[in-house]
């Protein structure tokens, strides 16, 4: 590889460097860089620079955020949630897998795990301080939950991984990888609970104004049920459970875009509060699209230069498959802590390309395991999950907090790439050797 060739990967890892540390939108670097170097090196106009933008998953993203926008602001997630807690009859051991459950409804929805995060946060930090339960378990269960149904086959993050490998010519099964990130993020929040509960950091959970963890009487797990508040519903909510519904079997059973979809239900829901509608579509998640759009059209222009196809082969000189795969896993999981899942999945997902290529490996097991490597570590307070987490817990010391969830991140970083590896490789691979 030339020093030239060098440039853009330099300006890459330069673009992640600058998101982190400053608040700039790495979707803004990614489109500056595709203009600079796909003018320059490759004397493209501006048309043809664009001509890998990403419209149809924008417009899934720009649909979905709003739709869900719109059923948040007319109190219709909060109804399910509590339809949820009151199913469990406000079992305190039970009330985490309640906003683990209904994070991952939302996702494999289509709704993207930020967005999910930034609906169910509010609400299950407010019930761990209510009750006294750790808000940490809680958040993490929340996250993990917006992960495990966030490769859905009509989710963002799907659609990205998906368009990525059947653009190479490669058969992909979209169920197999939502199974897999369901099955791992489950296994993750099982851990979890045990973990925490052999610590001690779910019977005693209140923290003092130092951050340390004192004993509440009555607040362990087998404490007193809580019930939720009782909301009775109205029209309007059983009109957007209706177009959820409808959403589901338009993409699903009669293989609808789910971006004309979700913003026709937006559209349809707008309807019923027209006052409501200014905040919902100022709610959309537009740092993700500019996120999303900017990675893939810089992206793809290091693709027509040659150079994700050359930084494959020089990973295969690794050795073994299997190797490069972890290798690659613990990279994007590494990398992830600290900068955007989805551009991460949008920069190393083409790389896999060549090593699937050789059929060695199972393609949905690789992918499945570099996408949940680069999503399980979101529990970070760097990323956007793990910062929503932060900035809704309550009765906290912040700064003990963030400390915490900095830790756990560490712990899923050290433990979770290996384990997708793993199950999701090595396993396969022997199975079917």
């Amino acid at each position: 590889m030339t020093f030239l060739e060098l440039i853009p990967l330099i300006a890459l890892v330069a673009m992640f460097v600058i998101a982190t540390i400053f608040p700039i939108n790495i979707g803004f670097l990614g489109f500056v860089g595709a203009y600079l170097v796909g003018s320059i090196a490759l004397g493209l106009s501006s048309k043809e620079i664009l001509g890998s933008f990403p419209a149809s998953l924008v417009l899934t993203i720009v649909g979905v955020t709003y739709f869900f926008g719109m059923a948040k602001a007319n109190g219709t997630i909060d109804i399910l949630v509590n339809a949820c807690i009151n199913a469990v009859r406000g079992r305190l051991a039970l009330i985490p897998w309640v906003f683990f459950a209904v994070a991952s409804f939302l996702t494999a929805l289509g709704t993207f795990s930020p967005a999910a995060v930034a609906l169910i946060a509010p609400a299950s930090m407010s019930f761990a301080a209510r009750t006294r339960m750790s808000p940490l378990v809680m958040g993490i269960m929340t996250i993990n939950g917006a992960h495990a149904g966030g490769f859905s086959p009509i989710s963002v993050s799907a659609t990205l991984v998906r368009g990525i490998v059947e653009g190479k010519g490669l058969s992909f099964d979209p169920w197999l990888l939502f199974f897999a990130s369901y099955g791992i993020n489950l296994l993750l929040s099982i851990l979890t609970m045990l973990v925490y509960a052999i610590a001690g950091r779910i019977r005693p959970l209140a923290y003092t104004a130092t951050g340390s963890i004192r004993t509440v009487p009555g607040g362990g797990m087998s404490g007193p049920p809580v019930d939720a508040v009782a909301v009775r519903p109205a029209r309007v909510h059983y009109f957007t459970m209706a177009l959820i519904v409808a959403i589901l079997g338009l993409v699903l059973v009669f293989h609808q875009p789910i971006s004309f979809v979700a913003v026709a239900a937006g559209v349809a829901l707008s309807f019923t509060d027209l006052s409501k509608t200014q905040q919902a579509i100022a709610n959309i998640s537009w740092t993700t699209v500019l996120l999303v759009s900017g990675m893939i059209t810089y992206i793809a222009i290091l693709e027509r230069l040659g150079i994700i196809d050359k930084l494959s082969h020089m990973a295969l000189l690794l050795g073994a498959p299997l190797l490069v795969a972890l290798v690659l896993c613990y990279v994007i999981g590494i990398s992830s802590a600290f900068a955007s899942s989805t551009a991460l999945l949008a920069a190393i997902i083409p790389l896999a390309v060549p090593l699937l290529e050789l059929g060695a490996l199972p393609v949905v097991g690789v992918v499945a395991a570099l996408s949940i490597s680069a999503t399980v570590v979101d529990v970070s307070p760097f990323s956007t999950d793990g910062a929503l987490i932060l900035a809704n817990a309550q009765d906290v010391d912040r700064t003990s907090f963030y400390r915490q969830l900095l830790v756990t991140a560490g712990i899923v970083v050290a433990v979770a790439p290996g384990l997708c590896w793993l199950l999701l490789v090595v396993a396969p691979t022997v199975v079917t050797a």
